[in-house]
């Protein structure tokens, strides 16, 4: 069986940059497998590779989408920071649209955008991080430049492919 695909969104180089950093500094190094991420998708069947890409093609032929990086929420064991953006779940519910019978649970639920800066940490890990974080983060304006395709393949992930909005495809 093919590995399950992963769609993530990635933001403007500044606000990417900046969530990356914010990563680095917080989550447990051993666990650091991927840079930060906007997950849409968790577990797209990998027998479905080309529909998801053709689907990520036309997804992306429009402007990128305005986000914004709002406030720092506790995650039980961890922090993240919630995302804003109308036009971002349009364009998810779009993708997921002819991929409802292969939905995972977690994919067919209410997709509620973040980013996650810390995971399994103590509680009281969490709790220090949020309030430092709730003390310096600024919230921001940015968008999305790309959508990524992504191999699972238990920790680190391979690349499948990037899809630039505004890109005719």
């Amino acid at each position: 069986m093919p590995d399950p695909l992963i769609v993530s969104a990635v933001l403007a180089p500044d606000a990417q940059d900046e969530l990356d950093a914010l990563r680095r500094r917080y989550f447990p190094p051993d666990r650091l497998h991927v840079g930060a991420h906007v997950t849409l998708f968790h577990a797209l069947p990998g027998h479905l590779l080309d529909d998801v890409r053709a689907a990520l093609a036309r997804a992306t032929r429009r402007r990128p989408p305005p986000i914004r990086v709002d406030e720092p929420f506790p995650m039980g064991r961890g922090v993240g920071l919630r995302l804003r953006s109308r036009e971002l779940e349009d364009v998810r519910e779009e993708i997921a649209r002819p991929f409802r019978d292969d939905l995972t649970d977690q994919d067919a639920r209410r997709w509620r955008p973040h980013v996650t800066i810390q995971n399994k940490v103590t509680p009281d890990e969490a709790r220090r991080t949020l309030e430092t974080v709730r003390e310096s983060h600024t919230r921001r304006d940015t968008h999305v430049e790309t959508l990524a395709l992504w191999h699972y393949r238990g920790g680190p992930w391979a690349a499948a492919g990037e899809y630039r909005f505004g890109d005719p495809a």
